[in-house]
């Protein structure tokens, strides 16, 4: 049995890391390991003999506080690391995101994530949650000694891999609402629609009002009045009309077109073909800005043509 601390390389902590949090997660929270790296790691895995409840406790503290600032120094690799740090994706993230982030969390998780914070962000953090809420909070960052380093670790992993779905700081201006829906109206269809269920999963009042103002070529299709269709279409070149028309029901494509002028009705002629998705999501965007531009001159209101409602998927 290994229980001699002082003997290991830095090739078997690692190994031992990995045995103790799974491979997995171990892979998650220590980056850029070569294949090489890993192979060797497995095969000491293979080759170590069982090892103490302490030496693995001490290695846990060890990794917490950064002790892999040099891992497989010993195995001849010239670059030195800096101390990995769990938390460390924490620091960049706005009060915003945080709130985001931590929402909908079990207050054990709230306050692991608030002890990692400097002073002053977790205060503004602590003072923007509800009295029951913050009081719980603050009973638990007292108690935090408690909770085995091993949960710790997963509960970094967990959030980390939670924060890489979250909108970019900016995203989460005091501005509110009206910023993130033209945010996501630049993003393709689908990171659009991974950002909106990462909004409605973690912050659902926020969710609620950018789906009000989110504006996509489908809700145009189905909610704009043929007034205002009529405007927004004869504004758009015949080409990207067609090719955003591609793959649209004939009904639909029938109603748009019947709104153009005689003039244009007669000279647009359907894409032809199968056609790719990039193209056809491009033209589309094209029509989404000439709306919101439309928007900006007044010509609408987005959140009153919506109904205040749910947008229709």
């Amino acid at each position: 049995m290994i229980t001699d601390y002082n003997r290991l390389s830095g090739l078997h902590k690692v190994s031992i890391l990995f045995t103790v949090l799974g491979e997995s997660l171990a892979m998650s929270l220590i980056k850029g390991l070569s294949r090489t790296e890993v192979r060797k790691i497995r095969a000491t895995i293979r080759e170590m003999d069982e090892v103490s409840f302490t030496v693995k406790r001490r290695i846990m503290e060890e990794f917490y506080f950064g002790f892999l600032s040099e891992q497989f120094q010993e195995e001849g690799n010239e670059e030195e690391e800096g101390p990995i740090k769990p938390f460390e994706f924490l620091e960049e993230m706005t009060e915003e995101q945080l709130i985001a982030l931590l929402a909908n969390e079990d207050v054990p998780v709230i306050a692991i994530a608030l002890a990692q914070l400097d002073p002053e962000k977790r205060m503004a953090i602590l003072e923007r949650m509800g009295p029951e809420e913050k009081g719980k909070t603050l009973i638990e960052l007292g108690s935090l000694q408690d909770i085995p380093l091993e949960a710790i670790v997963e509960v970094a992993a967990k959030l980390k891999e939670k924060a890489s779905y979250l909108p970019k700081p900016v995203e989460f201006s005091r501005g509110g609402a009206k910023e993130i829906a033209d945010l996501i109206g630049e993003m393709d269809a689908d990171e659009g629609e991974r950002y909106m269920q990462t909004l409605q999963n973690e912050n659902p009042e926020l969710y609620k009002e950018v789906k009000i103002l989110v504006l996509t070529f489908e809700d145009i299709l189905a909610n704009f009045p043929d007034g205002i269709l009529r405007d927004l279409m004869n504004s758009v070149e015949l080409d990207a009309l067609a090719m955003a028309m591609k793959g649209v029901e004939q009904e639909t494509v029938d109603k748009v077109i019947g709104n153009l002028p005689q003039k244009k009705q007669a000279m647009y002629e359907p894409v032809e073909g199968p056609q790719p998705k990039r193209e056809v999501d491009d033209a589309r965007k094209i029509i989404v800005s000439s709306a919101k531009q439309m928007e900006k001159d007044g010509a609408f209101n987005l959140a009153d043509m919506m109904g205040g409602g749910e947008m229709i998927e």
